[in-house]
C-alpha cells in the first residue's frame, strides 16, 4: 500500500507563509525593474510603455517597475567597425581570418573596365542614441548596402592603377564624406571616422601575376631612388667640407707667408734705417748674429783664430776649456789683405 499522508513540512505551511513568499517574490522583481546600471561608455534611451520617453547617461538610474518603463543602452562612446571582402576572427599580434569567400563584397569593375578586388574597413561611432535605435529597421545592413554602395561607386569612376596608386587616399577621404551625407539623411544617428582600403589586388591568374611583377618593379625604383638620394647626401656634404677645408688652408697659408713676407720686410727696413746710421756697429752686430744662427746649437764644436799656431796648449786634458773668443771686427772697416771680421775656423774636437 502507498502512503498518501501528508508529510509534516506541508502540513505545516499556511497561508499566510505563501503571502510571504509571493510578497518577496513580488518585491525582488520590484526591486531588480525599478533599477538599471548604463556604462560609462553608453547612453541609455527609457520607453514608457513603448513610448520614447528620455534619455540618460552613464550611472546607476530608476525606471518604473514591472516592464512599464524599458530601457536600451545604446554604446555611444566606443568606436565600431564593419569589414567588407574579409572577416577577423581574432584581433592581436597576429590576426586570424576566416577561410570563408566574401568577393561578393570586394569584387568591383574600374572605370577602365578592369576587374579589381578591394578590401576594405569603416569605422563609425553612434552620434545619436535615439536615431540609432528607432530611424532605421536593419542598422548594420543599411550601414553596409550605403558603403558598398559608395566604395563602388569610387572605384568605378576611377583607372586600376589609380585605385591601386595615386587615387587610394582620395577615394578613402571621399568616400567617408560621401557616406556621412547618406547616413545623416537616413536620419541613422552615426558618424563614420575612417574609411581605409586594406587589400588592393587585381582578380587571381595571370593578370594578378603580371601586377606583382609591376609593383616589384616600382618597389626596387624607389629603393634604388632612396639609395641613390642617400648615397649623394653622404657624399656631396663631405666633399664639400673638404674643399671648403682646403680653401680655409690655402687663404691661411697664403695670410701666413704674406705676413712673413710683410715682417721681412719691415725687418730689413729697420735695419737699413740702423745701418745707414751707424754702419760699422750694425755690421758687426750682424756679423755675430750670424755665428749665432749658424753654431748656436753646435755640439762639440771649438770656434778658434785661424792664425792660431797651436791649439792643443789651449786645451786642458781634464776637458774642453771655453773656447778661444771671437775677434772683434777692424772698425776701420774691410781689408783687402785681412779681411774685417776676420772669419774664425771651425773645428771638431782637439787639434
Amino acid at each position: 500500500m502507498i502512503d498518501v499522508t501528508p508529510r509534516k513540512a506541508f502540513r505545516n505551511i499556511t497561508p499566510a507563509l505563501v503571502w510571504i513568499a509571493i510578497g518577496v517574490i513580488l518585491a525582488l522583481i520590484l526591486l531588480f525593474s525599478s533599477f538599471f546600471m548604463v556604462d560609462q561608455k553608453e547612453e541609455a534611451v527609457v520607453l514608457n510603455l513603448g513610448k520614447f520617453s528620455r534619455m540618460v547617461g552613464p550611472g546607476l538610474h530608476f525606471k518604473v517597475p514591472f516592464g512599464v518603463e524599458k530601457n536600451y543602452n545604446v554604446p555611444t562612446q566606443r568606436i565600431l567597425k564593419e569589414e567588407f571582402g574579409f572577416r577577423t576572427l581574432e584581433s592581436g599580434v597576429v590576426s586570424t581570418f576566416s577561410n570563408q569567400d566574401f568577393s561578393s563584397e570586394s569584387i568591383m569593375l574600374t572605370g577602365d573596365l578592369n576587374i579589381i578586388d578591394v578590401e576594405w574597413i569603416i569605422q563609425y561611432q553612434i552620434t545619436d542614441a535615439r536615431a540609432w535605435l528607432f530611424g532605421v529597421d536593419n542598422q548594420e545592413k543599411t550601414i553596409r548596402d550605403i558603403s558598398q554602395s559608395v566604395i563602388n561607386m569610387l572605384v568605378g569612376d576611377r583607372t586600376i592603377f589609380d585605385v591601386i596608386g595615386a587615387e587610394r587616399a582620395n577615394i578613402e577621404v571621399r568616400g567617408a564624406d560621401l557616406m556621412n551625407e547618406l547616413y545623416k539623411s537616413y536620419g541613422l544617428g552615426i558618424r563614420v571616422t575612417t574609411v581605409k582600403l586594406q587589400n588592393i589586388v587585381p582578380p587571381k591568374g595571370a593578370v594578378q601575376d603580371a601586377f606583382e611583377d609591376v609593383n616589384k618593379a616600382i618597389q626596387d625604383r624607389s629603393r634604388l631612388i632612396n639609395e641613390g638620394k642617400e648615397a649623394y647626401n653622404q657624399s656631396i656634404p663631405r666633399a664639400s667640407g673638404q674643399a671648403d677645408q682646403t680653401i680655409q688652408e690655402s687663404q691661411g697659408y697664403a695670410t701666413e707667408r704674406v705676413n712673413i713676407a710683410r715682417g721681412d720686410v719691415s725687418r730689413f727696413l729697420a735695419v737699413l734705417g740702423e745701418y745707414r746710421q751707424a754702419p760699422d756697429v750694425v755690421r758687426t752686430r750682424l756679423y755675430y748674429e750670424m755665428y749665432d744662427q749658424v753654431f748656436g746649437g753646435a755640439v762639440g764644436t771649438d770656434l778658434i783664430d785661424k792664425n792660431l799656431k797651436n791649439f792643443l796648449p789651449l786645451k786642458s786634458i781634464g776637458g774642453g776649456a771655453p773656447a778661444a773668443p771671437l775677434p772683434a771686427p777692424n772698425p776701420s772697416g774691410p781689408n783687402p789683405s785681412a779681411p774685417n771680421p776676420p772669419a774664425p775656423a771651425a773645428q771638431g774636437g782637439t787639434q
